[in-house]
């Protein structure tokens, strides 16, 4: 016993070196489980990794030796809690996204097995199965599933839940599920955990949406650039927006105010030019309306003539009847000899009263 112990003793400190060289010489430490995966898979990733990551595969009592005698790298502790199945470390340079990617990429899919992990929950969709009215219901609702029979066929009333990532998958739901023909399981290695610069990227963290991101991010920036438009603030992005939006400002002020400037000249002239060629066009209309309306009184004029000539020449005849008055109110007006200050006096009348102002001393006349 004690020779196989000695001999087994150094193999065990090559090996944690080993691993202590490399978590020393790789920035990115990885965690992944190899539980369930087939050989031939393994050898086809380790295929497309090499040159890109170094995969270390040995007992859970060793590597945690080799993290424990690490102590310049701080949080790498922490990588110890998401270790479970049966371990293995990735070292690379890789961003730890990009890795998880491209182990990704090399998963497939396959059935669950009674007695595996779930690698993720495992969710049953609502909708039709291919299952004829029978005992299938009961089973279905032993495993936690809803059912009824819809045209003939059992269907599944809502997405349901049967598993939660990180359990163990039973018999009977391993065999639900295969008839169902869900594939829960991914062959390939399953990334749980990254070490970088002291913070731990759980495969939650790294699992994301690309095409959501991307859009999330996009629009994190739209906002953004909008915020700074509108409480103007100045940035490489937005200096130019600004400057034009201040000149389109102006430049709308100034032709509402009619104010003249280099900028707007032509456009005042064409709209100047664009109002007159309006009131143009309105302009024979209003003649031809000026017209209509002047017809109907040309056509009313013949026949009030004969009706209007009588009183024509009883107008001419009037004025002659009227002669003698205006030749008697002269006459009249000669005999009277008003005193000077009672209107004003002929050239005779005037001679008469300065004869009598020079004989009598007085202007005014004796009475017979």
């Amino acid at each position: 016993m004690s020779k196989k112990t000695s001999c087994a003793a150094p193999k065990k400190k090559e090996v944690v070196k080993k691993v202590t060289d490399l978590i020393k010489k790789y920035p990115i430490i990885g965690v992944v489980n190899m539980e369930n995966l087939p050989t031939p898979q393994l050898q086809r990733m380790r295929e497309q990794l090499r040159g890109k990551v170094d995969l270390l595969m040995t007992k859970r009592r060793l590597i945690l030796k080799a993290l424990d005698k690490v102590k310049d790298k701080e949080g790498l502790e922490k990588l110890k809690e998401k270790m479970r199945g049966m371990p293995a470390l990735l070292f690379t340079n890789e961003n730890p996204f990009t890795l998880f990617k491209t182990l990704k990429q090399n998963k497939s899919k396959a059935p669950a097995k009674a007695g595996q992990t779930a690698p993720s929950d495992i969710i049953v969709p609502a909708g039709p199965t291919p299952f004829a009215p029978g005992p299938v219901i009961g089973e279905l609702g032993a495993i936690g599933i809803k059912a009824s029979v819809e045209g003939g066929k059992i269907a599944i009333k809502d997405d349901t839940k049967v598993c939660s990532e990180g359990d163990v998958i039973s018999g009977k739901l391993a065999g639900m599920l295969t008839r169902l023909g869900i594939e829960p399981m991914e062959i390939g290695l399953d990334l749980l955990a990254v070490y970088e610069k002291g913070t731990i990227y759980p495969k939650s963290v790294l699992d994301i949406d690309e095409e959501k991101f991307m859009g999330d991010l996009m629009l994190s920036a739209s906002q953004a650039h909008t915020l700074a438009m509108d409480i103007g603030y100045t940035t490489p992005e937005t200096i130019e927006p600004m400057i034009q939006k201040t000149y389109r400002a102006a430049k709308a002020i100034a032709k509402e105010g009619k104010f003249m400037a280099d900028e707007i000249a032509a456009e005042m002239v064409e709209q100047a030019e664009r109002e007159m060629l309006a009131l143009k066009s309105q302009l024979p209309e209003v003649k031809a309306e000026e017209k209509k309306e002047e017809a109907p009184k040309t056509e009313e004029k013949p026949a009030e003539t004969p009706k209007e000539e009588p009183k024509a020449e009883e107008k001419k005849k009037e004025p002659k009847q009227e002669v003698p008055k205006a030749e008697e109110k002269k006459e009249e007006s000669k005999e009277e000899k008003p005193h000077p200050k009672q209107g004003d006096v002929s050239q005779d009348q005037a001679k008469d009263l300065l004869k009598n102002l020079q004989e009598k001393g007085t202007l005014r006349e004796e009475k017979s």
